[in-house]
């Protein structure tokens, strides 16, 4: 009976990682190489074969945009700065906010309250109107969409944590811990953590896709990465006039995000079968 149960595992979380390391995969190999494969980072332009249809020359195998640049590689150099922004203000807005939503969530009183009505606040305050505001004063740039990535999406991951370790926190098993002399940083990184690895994955994995979209999103408004530069925000936002007479200088970037947010959740599905300690037999 086991082995049965067992093989009917294997298949489904296998279909997981393969399908999810190989859409991840593909697009990551695709992002590293694309300075080999396409020595003129997209920016080569060929007025001649402006809006080329897709599939038509091996030159531009995804077509071309209005000013004649290779779909193609501009998909594949973008994916730097896209997949940059996505990965990167995802993992330091979780590590802030597990860090302010384990110090809340365990230690409480004054620190709770300090913690929380700050995340409050800031959630009361239009996201749109702070972008704008932040980045005004600031400038645009990817370090800035980053840093303010960070500091505007921690409250998720504070929230999620802080509610997850007042559930924990008085279980038997921290009860335990603490009666036998073990101390508050053992309790949290071993005891703690593993509970709450399995929520945080897949909020990170649905984030990566958001920050993706607030990025051509304040590309679009002027106030994120230089125009110039290719992204997949960026090329959305470029094809947003012509979905009707060249769909696929929006759609192939629309793509490119789709794949990649699909391939990241079903890689998130699997970590988190695999770190939740309560799906381990």
């Amino acid at each position: 009976m086991s082995e049965q149960v067992s093989a009917g595992i294997r298949p489904r979380v296998s279909l997981e990682l393969a399908l999810g390391a190989w859409l991840t995969g593909g697009l990551f190999a695709l992002v590293v190489l694309s300075g080999w494969i396409f020595p003129d980072e997209g920016m080569g332009m060929d007025l001649a074969a402006r809006l080329q249809k897709p599939f038509q020359s091996w030159l531009h195998m995804l077509g071309t945009d209005p000013l004649g640049r290779d779909v193609l590689a501009r998909l594949a150099v973008g994916g730097r700065v896209s997949l940059t922004v996505g990965l990167v203000s995802v993992a330091g807005a979780s590590v802030l906010g597990v860090f302010i939503g384990l110090i809340a969530g365990y230690y409480r009183g004054i620190w709770e309250i300090i913690l929380m009505r700050c995340a409050d606040i800031q959630l009361a305050l239009p996201f749109i109107l702070i972008a704008i505001t932040f980045i005004s004063i600031l400038g645009g740039g990817l370090f800035n969409i980053i840093f303010f990535m960070i500091i505007s999406q921690w409250v998720q991951y504070a929230r999620l944590v802080r509610g997850l370790v007042l559930t924990l926190r008085e279980r038997e098993f921290i009860v335990a811990a603490r009666a036998i002399g073990v101390g508050d940083f053992l309790i949290i990184w071993r005891h703690l953590l593993p509970h709450l690895l399995g929520p945080i994955i897949v909020l990170m994995t649905l984030n990566i896709a958001h920050n993706i979209l607030l990025e051509s999103s304040l590309t679009f408004l002027g106030l994120g990465v230089d125009p110039a530069t290719p992204s997949w925000g960026g090329m959305l936002a470029d094809g947003r006039n012509y979905l009707q007479t060249a769909w696929w200088v929006s759609v192939f970037p629309g793509l490119a995000i789709m794949s990649c947010v699909l391939g990241l959740n079903l890689l998130g599905d699997w970590l988190r079968d695999k770190t939740d300690p309560t799906s381990q037999n």
